[in-house]
């Protein structure tokens, strides 16, 4: 058996496996035993009777094994079981015919219609006959033949059609004429014609079902020979003129049951389903009503028996029902293909469509003259609305931006989001290109609003032209996602560069492959342990006693070898990786610390953050988690950032220091005099430090103003109760003059360089040991 077959079971391993394979086998032998009885009954003379007497029993026998076999498989067939359930009500239907007309036959007056409920039965099994066989070509397949109401359409159709044939072909009809259908001879005539007529359809389906492979399987043999075997008696009664089957159908009749019974024994096989082709039974159904409304017109005009009209009509029905459900459902098909090349959350082009449409204009250079911009631009720190806001707020920024720009562009241009916060606009080269960038410096001149704030958003923009003089391999060899590229690197440029825009140029962007490789080096590396953390210390000013390092980070490239961060930092930037960086070099710091503090070194140690791991109100928790972990004082983690990113949102950055001063933990404002900070917010912000700018305290001794604004800054940080630490400082006479201007710290290569942990412990007892001599 397939594995669809083994059904778990709760029973006993012998009960389950009585269940599996004994008991089907014996109803199929006992069906085997009904079908050679029924042979025997018609065979040779029966003066007592005693056979004809047998052929009830031992029909009804072989129509509940077959039902009994055909529910067993329905409830076993996992793949299948919708097929299964079809065929068994069939057979429950047909058995329902057999009673009544049993009962029929009894009655005197009702005997000579004993034939109508059985035919009826047998009639009204179609239906469920060809929708199993849909369901069988759809898993075996996966290929759909029709649908059931054209298979319904399509009888009703064929009926007419034979009936009509019949009428005007055959003695009884020409007798009876337009009377045919009310006498009893044209009723049952009638009804095996819509015998054949299953028969024409069922093989119809089997033939739609053996295009798609099917006929590899042997069970659609079966089956097909099950439905002839059964309707072959009501095709000899027509091809013979009669009214009646003839006396061996009945035998054939068993056959054509065991037949379904042994397709129903075999394994089966699964095929995912696949979904009917509306455009497909579109077609199959304005045939069928072609058929039918020819069929109803040569009804009328020839004078043939109104009811045959009334059929074909009927059919015509069916199939204008399916068609208008076709209607909604090529409608809906082409709402489908409309959404996928539409972006779900702003409703303007998606990726799949900004291809397309260069993929369009590269193919018909004609439609772009004098040639074709892509326009690539993203919002800068869109990761901190996110993070702060949520990420509704986040979804809605994307929508107000696709609605503000969208209005703004010239016409003829596709503004399309390509995914996250990054859009791209097709357009015109030229002025249409230049009026582009005009548009989008309009859409963001005005602040968004945003959950009750007003939130400026700053873009980074990257252009690609085509066709260009330095186009590598000629215009043919560029493609969409050449251009997309060429604009994508332009823009992370421009984000490095913080300019506003930046237009692809082969010359300095020719390294597209090597940048995006050292990205993916990087990401590797940040998880990897490629990064190495060196510290430079912090000393008294006047004592020269040490008071705490600072943890500067490396990157130990596998091949380029130790790069300093001006090579990668960008990098981590433009690519959001700087938050992952951050937190690796915060744990790497944490757990040097502890290291020194086993050992009987306490030293402050300071960490960078970057702008937008500031902003993250988790990050309280995430420090607090790594000081538990370590068992270091968070008196002695000092979290510096610069001025720009500590009052780019104030509110939110407010809340955040607070978080981490709650701790215990220090907050310093790194290269404080180059930002755009207030004394107010200064005042405001729960900081313990300032850190002065290397630009100041190298120019102290030469430039007076430079000395003014050391003198007074520090008088400030005292004022306000700050510690100072003064960067940059290389030289005795330097270190002197901020000692007499009572800075607190000082760093920089005059004490040393930064070094790794264990050259910075070297370092240290060396200065130890000098002291002491």
């Amino acid at each position: 058996m397939s594995r669809s077959d083994n059904v778990p079971s709760s029973r006993p391993g012998a009960l389950a496996s009585l269940r599996r394979t004994v008991l089907p086998r014996g109803a199929l032998g006992v069906l085997a035993v009904s079908a050679i009885g029924l042979f025997l009954t018609v065979s040779g003379p029966d003066p007592a009777g005693v056979r004809s007497a047998l052929a009830l029993p031992l029909s009804f026998t072989a129509l509940a094994a077959t039902w009994w076999i055909v529910r067993w498989r329905a409830r076993r067939a996992t793949a299948e079981r919708s097929v299964w359930r079809m065929f068994s009500l069939g057979c429950l239907l047909y058995g329902m015919g057999a009673v009544v007309t049993v009962v029929v036959a009894i009655v005197p007056r009702t005997a000579p219609l004993a034939e109508v409920p059985a035919g009826v039965c047998g009639v009204l099994t179609f239906p469920l006959a060809y929708r199993a066989l849909v369901r069988w070509s759809r898993h075996g397949s996966g290929v759909d033949p029709d649908d059931l109401l054209n298979g319904c359409a399509s009888l009703l159709v064929a009926t007419a059609v034979l009936g009509s044939v019949l009428v005007w072909t055959t003695p009884q009809g020409h007798a009876a004429g337009g009377g045919l259908l009310t006498s009893l001879p044209g009723l049952r005539q009638v009804l095996l014609v819509q015998d054949s007529a299953v028969i024409v359809l069922v093989v119809a389906a089997l033939t739609a079902a053996f295009t798609g492979r099917l006929y590899r399987d042997v069970r659609l043999w079966l089956v097909t020979a099950a439905y002839l075997l059964a309707g072959a008696g009501g095709l000899a009664a027509l091809v013979g003129a009669g009214v009646t089957r003839p006396a061996w159908s009945l035998p054939v009749w068993a056959l054509g049951l065991l037949a379904l019974s042994t397709a129903a024994i075999l394994p089966v096989r699964f095929v995912p389903t696949q979904s009917s082709d509306p455009v497909k039974s579109t077609v199959g159904s304005f045939v069928v009503v072609l058929a039918g409304l020819g069929t109803a017109v040569t009804v009328v005009a020839t004078g043939a028996p109104g009811i045959l009209a009334v059929v074909g009509l009927a059919g015509v029905l069916g199939s204008s029902v399916r068609l208008l459900v076709n209607t909604g459902e090529l409608a809906q098909l082409a709402a489908s293909r409309e959404e996928a090349l539409t972006d779900d959350l702003t409703g303007i082009a998606n990726r799949r469509a900004i291809v397309r449409q260069l993929d369009h204009t590269l193919a018909h250079p004609g439609t772009r003259e004098p040639g074709l911009q892509v326009v690539v631009f993203d919002l800068d720190h869109f990761k901190e609305v996110n993070d702060g806001l949520g990420h509704s707020a986040g979804d809605d920024l994307l929508r107000m931006v696709a609605q503000r720009v969208q209005p703004a562009l010239p016409a003829a241009t596709v503004l399309g989001r390509l995914g996250g916060d990054e859009f791209a606009i097709v357009s015109n080269a030229g002025a249409q290109g230049e009026a582009v960038l005009g548009a989008l410096d309009e859409a963001f001149a005005e602040p968004f609003h945003l959950a009750g704030m007003s939130v400026h958003v700053d873009l980074s923009v990257g252009r690609a032209h085509w066709p260009t003089s330095d186009s590598p391999g000629g215009e043919g060899s560029v493609d969409a996602a050449m251009l997309l590229r060429r604009a994508d690197t332009a823009m992370y440029d421009a984000k490095r560069n913080d300019l506003r825009c930046t237009t692809y140029d082969s010359a300095r962007h020719g390294e597209t492959r090597g940048l995006l490789s050292m990205v993916a080096d990087l990401r590797q590396g940040i998880t990897g342990g490629q990064l190495r953390l060196h510290y430079q210390p912090q000393l008294v000013a006047t004592t020269g006693e040490l008071a705490g390092v600072e943890a500067l980070v490396r990157w130990q490239h596998p091949v380029l070898g130790l790069l300093m961060p001006g090579r990668f930092l960008p990098l981590a930037e433009s690519h959001a990786l700087m938050d992952a960086l951050t937190r690796e070099v915060l744990e790497q710091a944490v757990a040097q610390q502890a290291r020194w503090h086993r050992e009987g070194l306490h030293v402050r140690v300071s960490v960078n953050l970057a702008a937008g791991t500031l902003l993250d109100t988790s990050l309280p928790a995430t420090v607090n988690a790594l000081l538990t972990h370590h068992r270091v004082p968070a008196t002695s983690l000092v979290l510096e950032v610069t001025e720009t990113a500590l009052l780019r949102e104030p509110e939110r950055s407010l809340s955040v220091v607070e978080g981490l001063r709650a701790l215990g933990a220090q907050v310093s404002i790194d290269d404080f005099g180059t930002g755009y900070s207030s004394l107010t917010q200064l005042r405001q912000l729960p900081v313990s430090e300032l850190k002065l700018d290397r630009s100041f305290t190298m120019d102290l001794l030469s430039d007076p103003r430079a000395a003014a604004i050391v003198a007074n800054t520090i008088n400030l940080a005292h004022a306000l109760q700050l510690r100072v630490v003064a960067e940059g400082v290389e030289d005795e006479a330097t270190l002197a003059a901020l000692a007499a201007l009572a800075c607190d710290e000082t760093q920089g290569y005059l004490h040393a360089r930064p070094l790794p942990a264990d050259e910075f412990d070297t370092w240290l007892t060396q200065r130890v040991v000098g002291a002491e001599r």
